[in-house]
């Protein structure tokens, strides 16, 4: 835990902020969003829960800019991976599904990030003023148009259409996130009767999967 003077300045309160928020992360490695808890933040962060609340109004609201720095984070290793993975020339289809599949292998290395997306509409967006939800609405339109420059470089047939794509596959990601990680009451029940696992699903394979049947069905779309 680490002890803070009062703030006195701008770079000082940007410090805490910032500690405050790889607090957060640090935290995330070890439990999910919805065991993290303001009171526990303020105190691994060494600082009242009053002072937290003086730089961010809330819980969601530290944890939404948290997924804005994780979003633009897994943005900027993208093109590396893409360039490497994305056969340059190839058919569309077979364009779509190599990109599908580098979105999927990514998300699967960036856990923190998945568990901040499958709870964003649900959670994160609550419990905030109209000022931080616009603002991270904000960020969020801008990640999104980042992932579909990339998404119009190596499948430039999504024209216009790239954007929406890159906004649902980001929410599909969540939503696989979600469903791909049992509780452990429905482990259990896995164990006790294996048929019950006949839908269970891999997150990476699954996601690959619906990736890839979203860009073609996008691409379908554009060619009507």
């Amino acid at each position: 835990m680490t002890t803070f003077q009062r703030a006195r300045s701008e770079e000082q309160r940007e410090i805490r902020r910032r500690a405050i928020l790889d607090t957060a992360a640090a935290m995330l490695d070890e439990m999910s969003v919805g065991a993290l808890s303001l009171n526990e933040l303020s105190r691994r962060v060494g600082l009242a829960k009053s002072n937290v609340l003086r730089y961010f109004e809330s819980r969601e609201a530290v944890l939404l800019e948290l997924l804005d720095r994780d979003w633009r984070q897994w943005t900027a290793a993208l093109p590396e991976q893409l360039a490497v993975q994305v056969t340059p020339g190839a058919p569309p289809i077979r364009r779509g599904r190599e990109f599908a599949a580098v979105l999927a292998h990514s998300f699967a290395q960036h856990r923190v990030l998945c568990d901040l997306l499958s709870a964003q509409a649900g959670v994160l967006e609550h419990n905030v003023s109209a000022d931080v939800a616009a603002r991270y609405k904000r960020a969020a339109l801008d990640n999104v148009a980042a992932l579909a420059a990339l998404a119009r470089q190596y499948l430039p047939e999504l024209g216009g259409h790239a954007d929406r794509f890159c906004a649902e596959a980001v929410m599909v990601s969540g939503a696989v996130w979600t469903h791909a990680r049992p509780s452990a009451a429905m482990l259990e029940a896995y164990a006790a009767d294996p048929s019950l696992a006949a839908l269970r699903m891999d997150f990476t394979t699954t996601l690959e999967e619906m990736l890839t049947t979203l860009i073609a069905g996008t691409l379908a779309r554009v060619e009507e």
